[in-house]
């Protein structure tokens, strides 16, 4: 068997340990929000921005048009690099590499490459997408682990310690890893990603097209704590498939025998685009350093839910941000955003790297 992250001593670190950088993809697919698209790199903008208080920020904006817009939009905003790396779309936490943290410091930097069909080909063509983690390995230097399985960073959110939550109904799918069962996915996530025990869970929300994608959920906030999305007006289509995420969360036992500690995350009231509803939700949030960046809906949940996250992540600035418009293109912060762990020194050396 090749050498895995596993066996090298890397692993997938918790959202909320040290960022060197967040990774995002400039809005290009007007495809994506149709009707609002001139909107959207403003909305787009105040999210970077927001991010780059608090870290470095890499935007991939390929093409005269992507490129300038990324310019004008950030133009005087300190710690932004625009890469000329080509995308399809926005959605880099799915796209993008997963990046990985050893305790050697011998050992070189590594990520991650994973396959991506678009959520099982759903939106073609993702040819340029499902690029962009060799061409980030090979522009910043960073060794390359290319395991052959499809998966979408937000099928997946971690506690940096060896737990993993995910959904069958999107790891297991048909459209993406054919053949492949539950033990199968288990072995890449426990090489891959060092992951000791995986918490399969199953729920989606309504106007989701992820085929139930975690990160619209269930997310960890702390080693032990998950916050989930619950909705409370039992005559909502998303009560019951809720609910079941719930009674599968309060069911789990780690290793030591205890539960996990839940709580629980409301939803906004439905929020529909052309008369269609759309994945509104706040779990979706985005953790950097200093901060926790939350999806804001003009709802009277958005206040309840940064109370919640700021209770939860008591060490951190709760920034909401809007989010109504950027809904549309049925992904919020969390899929807009790719974290890369490390600090901001050994950032400044990989950045050196690749403009030299």
């Amino acid at each position: 068997m090749a050498e895995t992250p596993r066996s090298l001593g890397y692993r997938f670190p918790a959202e909320w340990e040290p960022h060197a950088a967040t990774w995002l993809a400039w809005p290009r697919n007007p495809a994506t929000w149709p009707g609002i698209f001139a909107q959207i790199p403003g909305q787009f903008a105040q999210f970077a921005r927001a991010v780059a208080r608090f870290e470095p920020v890499h935007i991939l904006a390929a093409g005269e048009t992507a490129a300038r817009s990324a310019e004008q939009y950030m133009a005087g905003v300190a710690r932004v690099t625009i890469h000329d790396i080509p995308t399809n779309d926005s959605w880099i936490r799915d796209f993008g590499p997963t990046f990985l943290v050893s305790e050697d410091p011998g050992r070189p930097k590594a990520l991650v490459d994973w396959g991506y069909n678009a959520w099982g080909g759903k939106y073609p063509p993702f040819d340029a997408d499902n690029a962009v983690p060799a061409e980030i390995a090979r522009r910043f230097a960073w060794h390359r682990f290319h395991p052959g399985l499809v998966l979408e960073g937000g099928s997946i959110d971690g506690n940096g310690q060896g737990l993993l939550l995910t959904t069958a109904s999107c790891l297991l799918h048909p459209s993406r890893n054919p053949g492949l069962n539950r033990a199968d996915i288990e072995w890449y996530l426990r090489h891959y990603l060092m992951i000791d025990q995986v918490i399969w869970l199953a729920g989606e929300i309504a106007g989701d097209d992820t085929d139930g994608h975690i990160d619209q959920l269930a997310r960890f906030v702390a080693p032990r704590t998950v916050v989930h999305a619950f909705e409370e007006n039992s005559s909502d289509v998303n009560h019951r498939p809720l609910a079941e995420l719930e009674r599968m969360l309060r069911q789990v036992r780690l290793s030591d025998g205890e539960p996990l500690r839940l709580v629980r995350l409301p939803m906004p009231a439905p929020v529909y685009h052309q008369e269609r509803r759309v994945p509104a939700c706040y779990a979706n949030f985005y953790i950097v350093n200093g901060a926790v960046i939350v999806p804001q809906f003009d709802d009277p949940a958005d206040h309840r839910a940064l109370e919640i996250l700021g209770e939860l992540i008591a060490d951190r600035e709760v920034v909401g941000a809007p989010c109504r418009d950027l809904i549309w293109g049925l992904g919020a912060f969390h899929c807009l955003s790719q974290q890369q762990p490390g600090t901001e020194e050994g950032e400044k050396a990989l950045v050196a790297t690749a403009s030299g």
